[in-house]
This record gives C-alpha cells, sequence and structure tokens, in this order.
C-alpha cells in the first residue's frame, strides 16, 4: 500500500517537472516582446526628452513668463491737494487757475483762481530769459555742459549731453522753445558770480515787477519751490514781451543745433504756434507733477492784446483745450461788459 502511494507522489512530482520544462520556452518568449516594447517606449522618452533640451539649447531662449504689474497712480498736484480743481467756470475749463488780461488796458477778461500760488513748472525759464537778456552777457560766447548740468536735472529728459558746447543764445534758444533743462540751468550756472548770485536775480526781478507772491530757487522749474500766482505771471509776460528776442526764440517753431558730432532737431513744446488760427507773440508752457500742465501766452484775439495764464491743468492736451475754449469764447463774444470770475462750487 505504502509502495503503491509513493509511486504515485513521484509520478504526480514527474508530471510536474514536465510541465514545467515544458511551459517554460513559451514564458521566456511572451516576455521578450513586452520587454522589448517597454524598453522602447522608455528609450522613446529619454530621446523626446533630450530633442527638447536640445531645441531649447539651440533657440537660447525660453518662453518668459507674464507678471502682472501694478500701475502706479499719477502724483496729485498741489491744485488737486488744495481743492481748486472743485471751483467751477462757464467754460468747464480743465485749469485750476487762468487768467485772460488785456495786455493795454489791464483788464481782466477771465479769471478762475488768480490769486492762488502754485509750482510752475518750466514757466520759470521765462524768468531765466528774462534776466539773461537783461544783463547784456555776450550771446555769442559758447558754453559748455558740465557734470553740474546733468545732476542738477538728473530725472528728467534732455538732448544735451556731457561736453555739448553752443552758444548762450542757443541755450536760451532752447531753454526757451524746447524747455531745455540743462540748457536753463547752464545759463544760471555761467551768470557772473554763479548760481546763487543768479536766483537771487531772478528773485530781485520778480520783485521789481510787483510779483509779490512768487519765488525762485533754481532756473529750470524742476523744483515744485519755485512757485507763483496767475497774476503774476501776467506781469512776468508783459515784461518779457518787451524784449523782441524773448518772442522770437520762444515762438519760434524748431532748430537745428550741433550736439556732439551730429546735428539735433529741437522743436516747439507749444503745438499752438504751428496753429494757422493763433497769432502767438510770446509763450511758454510748462509741466511737473506737482504743478500739472502750465502754459503762458501773449497772443492776440478778438482784435485785442491779451495775456494768457493757465496753471494746474490736468490732463496732457488739457492745457491746449482750455486755450481753444477761451479762444472760441473770446470770439463768440467780442464785447465783453465786465469781467467773468469763476465761483467756488
Amino acid at each position: 500500500m505504502r509502495s503503491r502511494q509513493f509511486d504515485l507522489l513521484k509520478w504526480i512530482a514527474c508530471g510536474a517537472t514536465a510541465l514545467a520544462l515544458a511551459l517554460g520556452p513559451m514564458a521566456a518568449s511572451a516576455a521578450k516582446p513586452a520587454a522589448a516594447k517597454s524598453g522602447a517606449v522608455v528609450k522613446k522618452t529619454k530621446v523626446t526628452k533630450t530633442a527638447k533640451a536640445t531645441k531649447v539649447q539651440r533657440s537660447g531662449k525660453q518662453k518668459a513668463k507674464k507678471v502682472a504689474v501694478r500701475a502706479e497712480p499719477a502724483r496729485p498736484s498741489f491744485g488737486q491737494i488744495s481743492g481748486l480743481h472743485a471751483t467751477g467756470d462757464e467754460l468747464a475749463l480743465k485749469s485750476s487757475v487762468a487768467l485772460v488780461v488785456d495786455q493795454d488796458t489791464d483788464e481782466v477778461l477771465f479769471s478762475k483762481n488768480p490769486h492762488a500760488v502754485l509750482p510752475i513748472a518750466s514757466i520759470t525759464k521765462l524768468m531765466t530769459a528774462l534776466v539773461v537778456t537783461e544783463s547784456n552777457l555776450p550771446l555769442d560766447e559758447n558754453l559748455t555742459v558740465t557734470q553740474d548740468d546733468v545732476l542738477a536735472t538728473a530725472g528728467s529728459k534732455s538732448r544735451l549731453k556731457l561736453g555739448t558746447q553752443l552758444t548762450r543764445g542757443e541755450m536760451l534758444h532752447l531753454a526757451l522753445m524746447a524747455s531745455e533743462n540743462r540748457a536753463a540751468h547752464l545759463l544760471g550756472r555761467t551768470f557772473p558770480g554763479g548760481l546763487d548770485q543768479f536766483v537771487g536775480a531772478m528773485n530781485t526781478k520778480a520783485h521789481e515787477l510787483g510779483m509779490m507772491d512768487t519765488r525762485y530757487v533754481e532756473p529750470t522749474g524742476l523744483s515744485s519751490s519755485n512757485q507763483s500766482s496767475a497774476e503774476d505771471l501776467a506781469r512776468l509776460v508783459r515784461a518779457a514781451f518787451e524784449h523782441p528776442i524773448i518772442r522770437q526764440l520762444s515762438t519760434s517753431l524748431e532748430a537745428v543745433v550741433p550736439v556732439g558730432q551730429r546735428p539735433t532737431q529741437f522743436r516747439n513744446t507749444n503745438g499752438l504756434v504751428r496753429n494757422p488760427e493763433w497769432e502767438i507773440g510770446l509763450q511758454k508752457t510748462g509741466y511737473i507733477s506737482a504743478a500739472g500742465r502750465c502754459l503762458v501766452m501773449q497772443t492776440q484775439l478778438a482784435g485785442r492784446k491779451l495775456i494768457m495764464v493757465l496753471l494746474d491743468s490736468a490732463g496732457k492736451y488739457s492745457r491746449i483745450g482750455d486755450a481753444e475754449r477761451i479762444r472760441k469764447w473770446l470770439a463768440e463774444t467780442p464785447l465783453i461788459p465786465s469781467a467773468i470770475a469763476a465761483q467756488p462750487r
């Protein structure tokens, strides 16, 4: 009995061994394609990554990530801070300060906050020109832009590079017409006695003209401490208009001067001088954030010689728009019985 059981177990073991031997080659052959297929996928993945790396390396550029930049709000002007823009007027001017005066009779035709004292930006250069002109310094004397001029006007645009040489007359032209800050600073720096003496002469002249609300600390207008009122600036325009050279240079359309080794063109900052509907005898523009957009002019409108002052205008082209509103208003109202004064809202 035991012998039969042993033989049965031996037979089963032999059968299992034979079955294993028979199935072994089949399992191995089935495993090879799978392994080959898996290896092909791995190999393909590696090639794809390598190709991408090679493509990036060849181009030398990667897609830049988009970064959101928050725009900084414009800094308010002194006039906006003090609430002057709350003053309404029948012409809906964007300037918080406006004054129109008859040059011959001193009659006030339009006024809006005429006594407000505000920064005047590059309107300053009109006094700079007046002091230079009345000092009778030689206009053909060559002057050179130095590091002092560059540092004093840092942060503002200028095409007068370090070492640029021009005559005093050319510097005066660029300061009035193109509002060149380095030219204006150079005019003050080269004044007899230096810059401090020049600024003193500016304030002395202002006092002589009765500009009691006016103060200057430098000759360009970049400082917000250069301040005045519309009434004072009307006096300045009247005095500057007496000098033909200031009238001519401030209203010229453009000028070409040598800057370094190449001629450079400068254009008038006041587009109205190119407008045939305007007859402008003298002008000056100005802008810094503390002052807003500013404009002073001597012009002939409605058969009268007028002095126009616009200060603290909100918007890049708003001072031009305000000047046009005043011109059209005067054309439609040739006989003005009394001054028009704006009233606070």
